[in-house]
């Protein structure tokens, strides 16, 4: 998996790297065991502080995602995918709820409210494609250990 940072993104990175790392094990990306880089080597990829990394990655292991092994490194820990799924789908929905009731407070239509989401769904494809731009900074990681 390559993790990609932002300077512009309005997120701290460490939580960006905490996201991705996130993302890619309930995508099967990651998978138990697997061991993510060292945060020495994360920072230096990223070119970020170690600081920031080991922020990222205590609190993956305070969220129950990662184990870190003293002398051996940061590893996935086993998940129930379909628990947290439910949480994020939970999330989403919570989201979505909360847009509606903004959208029926200043009178925008069902219709239009189904357009703006079109457009912000094409907007997230589009910036996918094009993710790799001068103001980000990427590392792959997740090996078996």
């Amino acid at each position: 998996m390559n993790i990609i940072i932002s300077n512009t993104a309005g997120v701290p990175i460490y939580e960006q790297i905490k996201e991705q790392i996130k993302s890619a094990i309930f995508s099967g990306e990651l998978s138990d065991g697997d061991l993510l880089p060292s945060i020495r080597s994360l920072a230096k990829d990223l070119k970020i502080s170690v600081i920031t990394t080991m922020r990222a990655y205590n609190d993956l292991e305070q969220e129950g995602f990662v184990v870190n092994v003293q002398g051996k490194g940061c590893y996935v820990k086993p998940q129930n995918t379909e628990l947290l799924l439910e949480q994020k789908l939970r999330e989403i929905e919570e989201n979505l709820q909360e847009a509606i009731d903004i959208s029926r407070q200043i009178k925008i239509s069902d219709s239009e409210l189904s357009e703006m989401l079109k457009l912000l769904l094409e907007e997230g494809d589009n910036h996918d494609k094009n993710s790799n731009n001068s103001n980000n900074s990427n590392s792959n990681i997740g090996n078996k250990r």
